[in-house]
């Protein structure tokens, strides 16, 4: 089993919700609620490691809030 984390938005203008997962190419999906996305997403993962591992481009390290003036 292998774990990923996904970077999830919503659209402003479907309301849809998108994720990806950052550094593995072609790792994104959409969905009309958050489960249908992480089910999506992980068909897509899944289907994508069928070719084998991946060789990520970039790994999620994490957020910042920034305060401009």
């Amino acid at each position: 089993m292998r774990t990923f984390t996904a970077v999830i938005e919503q659209c402003p203008n479907t309301g849809l919700f998108v994720g990806y997962v950052p550094g593995f190419p072609g790792a994104h999906s959409q969905g009309e609620t958050l489960d249908e996305l992480q089910r999506n997403l992980t068909e897509v993962i899944g289907m994508l490691l069928e070719d084998g591992d991946p060789k990520l481009e970039s790994q999620f390290v994490g957020t910042q809030t920034l305060q401009v003036v």
